[in-house]
């Protein structure tokens, strides 16, 4: 079995080593996918009807302290504003669900848009079952005895109607209906206790919040990218060390030194080895230059004869990095 080894170098990369590859982690910059978000900047959050896990709360929170690099991506109206203005308009205070009084209060607040929802009461489920179990059957153990014991799974599940309405033209942004739940299971010798409907569904509310704000705002993914570390040419002793010694320093996250080697590496085979022009790729991607990543990765794809899956892969990968941060800056106005 080949063993897997991880190093950690940085905040931001991430590299893994194995006995058959090496890769390098790193974080990318994703659009909101609601793109129309990036539109109303000022939002405000109502009470939801039936909101007893106190999601309006939550996902308030979260878009409160939502940053991108440093800087908040909303303004987030303040719940006490909102709801001067509604008693103020005598409105209901358990949800707006009216869009005409929806537009109505953000008019009067200063809102961009406003969030309004529904939650369905907390559904629990439980089933019961029988596990075996092994135990002494007599005071010296020399003999086993099987026996059952009575368990229970509970399944807990919360969902929540959610729609984003713009004040300015008194459409609808976004609306959907988001669903979670949770398993547990207890049996009779089991100690610990198993959470109740309550307090599973205020986990289930967060994990609702958490998906709403990430389709509201732009976001980080993780990558991992595979590098090449077989030669494609035959390489000289004085190459494949070169090779060798570059891999090693992007596994200690000196990404210039292996730059230097790998263009070395270029140099000395006459600009034909492919696998040295990906290598450079990865690292220009790993280091969020889109653009040399894709001159490196198409000389790479020039040279290949036949076709190489992480070639291949890294042509249609770094050209949707490249429209996907055209697309989030543009969120972000920069």
């Amino acid at each position: 079995m080949k063993q897997k080894y991880i190093f950690l170098f940085t905040a931001f990369s991430l590299v893994f080593f194995s006995a058959c590859s090496q890769q390098v982690g790193f974080e990318v910059l994703e659009p909101a996918q609601i793109d129309r978000m990036a539109t109303v900047k000022k939002i405000a959050v109502s009470n939801f009807r039936n909101d007893s896990v106190g999601l309006s709360r939550k996902i308030e929170a979260k878009l409160s302290n939502f940053e991108i690099d440093g800087k908040k991506f909303f303004t987030v109206v303040s719940r006490n504003d909102l709801n001067k203005i509604i008693a103020e308009q005598k409105l209901q205070n358990s949800g707006l669900v009216n869009d005409k009084d929806i537009v109505k209060v953000g008019e009067l607040i200063g809102a961009q848009a406003i969030i309004s929802g529904n939650v369905s009461p907390a559904t629990k489920q439980d089933t019961y079952f029988y596990e075996e179990r092994v135990r002494c059957a007599d005071r010296k153990c020399k003999n086993l005895e099987v026996y059952p014991v009575r368990c229970m799974k509970r399944v807990v599940g919360l969902s929540a109607e959610l729609r984003v309405v713009d004040i300015a033209k008194g459409d609808i942004i976004f609306a959907q209906n988001l669903s979670k739940d949770t398993a547990f299971k207890h049996c009779a010798d089991d100690s610990r206790a198993i959470p109740s409907k309550e307090m599973a569904a205020e986990r289930l509310a967060q994990r609702i919040a958490n998906d709403f704000t990430y389709k509201l705002t732009p976001h980080y993914r993780h990558l991992n990218v595979t590098l090449l570390d077989d030669p494609d040419l035959d390489y000289s002793d004085k190459q494949e060390s070169l090779l060798e010694n570059a891999l090693k320093y992007v596994e200690q996250g000196r990404y210039d030194k292996a730059e230097k080697l790998l263009m070395r590496l270029i140099d000395s085979t006459g600009g034909k080895s492919y696998v040295a022009f990906y290598d450079l790729g990865v690292i220009k991607e790993a280091q969020g230059k889109y653009k040399e990543a894709k001159e490196y990765y198409e000389y790479a794809d020039d040279l290949m004869i036949e076709p190489v899956e992480e070639i291949n892969a890294a042509i249609l990968r770094i050209n949707s990095l490249i429209a996907k941060r055209k697309k989030t800056m543009e969120q972000l106005n920069r």
